[in-house]
């Protein structure tokens, strides 16, 4: 009775059909070596005294319910079980049918084929529930690029005394991929093998993931060169023209140092406030050419003139003969008195004449034009 209900378990395993199938893993399930030794011998004989043996019912007990497809699973380890794929799946839960996805990865596996597999267990009428697939999920833990980085620039600055790590970004040669590792690999990345050139800067390393060797992982070399960075100011929303910069509106990123220039905006504080002074694009380096001060007043637009002398404050309408931000001198426009005069822009709206400075446009000299203050 043993070897018959091994044969049963490993034939449903082993079966062409279910080598077809193996779409989550290239690698076909190994022997029987999953069963675990002795143990998997007598767990199979349990199992087929289980099965041979129906469990008499109490009396007056509600019937237990049936076995039932789920439709998204997450599993730990190399093997999907029955039990992981089947509620209520009672002794054959812990018989294995499918090597698992890849670490981190998701695959999907017909509800026909789950029903026909299972049914040499003596799993029959199983409820699929309407499900036409089985999504399933290996869980992970990623090791994410940053944490590469950081691994990297820590071992550089520990044994070849490279300074100021926080100024310093990793340029690798190929393209590197956020790495998943078992859940319970708790371990960092332990480096196996690095190589630094100071003239040119390139290094070369070998690192293992945690748990590499138990989950059958290879190392992974990595190539590349350090190069030095700075922190630069960039949108991180597109800004129309004339828009006001808010802080929300930007994030500082690390740039090559060879993209700085003295004009590069290198801190928040000195953008926030200011107006774009054309298009500003998400993710560019903003420069101090690329802002301006906010315009207050717009050309024809209608504006308070304040009159300001020692005891005395007017305020009267007025318009506005061309555009100005905070402080600059412009023409505008008495609609009373139908004179222009220089007034400087105070606020929003609002332009002051100072009793020592005004002036009217029908003394001025029509070919010397006001000058605006310089920003």
């Amino acid at each position: 009775m043993i070897r018959l209900a091994t044969l049963v378990v490993a034939a449903a395993i082993a079966t062409p059909a279910a080598a077809q199938f193996n779409i989550f893993s290239p690698l076909p399930l190994a022997g029987e070596d999953w069963l675990g030794g002795s143990r998997g011998a007598e767990k199979t004989a349990q199992l087929a005294q289980d099965l041979a043996t129906p469990a008499p019912s109490a009396p007056g007990r509600e019937e237990a319910a049936g076995p039932a497809l789920k439709s998204n699973v997450t599993v730990v380890g190399e093997i999907v079980r029955i039990g992981d794929l089947i509620e209520n799946a009672g002794a054959v839960a812990d018989v294995p049918i499918f090597r698992a996805p890849d670490l981190g990865q998701t695959g999907s596996v017909p509800a026909r084929r789950v029903a026909e597999l299972v049914r040499a267990h003596r799993i029959i009428g199983l409820d699929t529930r309407g499900l036409d697939e089985v999504s399933v999920t290996r869980a992970s833990r990623a090791v994410t690029v940053k944490e590469i980085e950081t691994r990297l620039l820590r071992a550089l600055a520990g044994r070849h005394g490279i300074a100021d790590a926080k100024d310093i970004a990793i340029a690798f040669d190929h393209e590197v991929r956020t790495l998943h590792v078992e859940p319970g690999a708790g371990a960092e990345l332990v480096l196996a093998r690095l190589s630094y050139e100071p003239r040119s800067r390139r290094f070369d390393a070998v690192l293992e993931p945690p748990g590499g060797a138990a989950a059958r992982r290879p190392p992974l070399r990595l190539t590349g060169v350090l190069t030095e960075t700075f922190e630069a100011v960039v949108p991180v929303r597109a800004l129309a023209q004339g828009e006001t910069v808010k802080a929300s509106d930007l994030a500082i990123e690390r740039r090559p140092k060879s993209e700085l220039v003295p004009a590069t905006v290198t801190t928040a504080e000195q953008a926030v406030g200011l107006a774009a002074k054309r298009a500003l694009v998400p993710g560019k380096v903003i420069r101090q050419g690329d802002l301006m001060k906010p315009e207050l007043v717009g050309r024809n637009e209608s504006v308070t003139i304040v009159f300001e002398a020692p005891g005395i404050h007017l305020t009267i309408r007025g318009k506005a003969l061309e555009a100005g931000t905070q402080g600059d001198l412009i023409n505008v426009l008495n609609v009373q008195s139908k004179r222009t005069v220089q007034a400087t822009v105070t606020g929003p709206g609002r332009v002051t004449v100072n009793a020592a400075s005004p002036r009217l446009a029908a003394n001025a000299d029509p070919s010397n034009p006001p000058r605006k203050r310089a920003e």
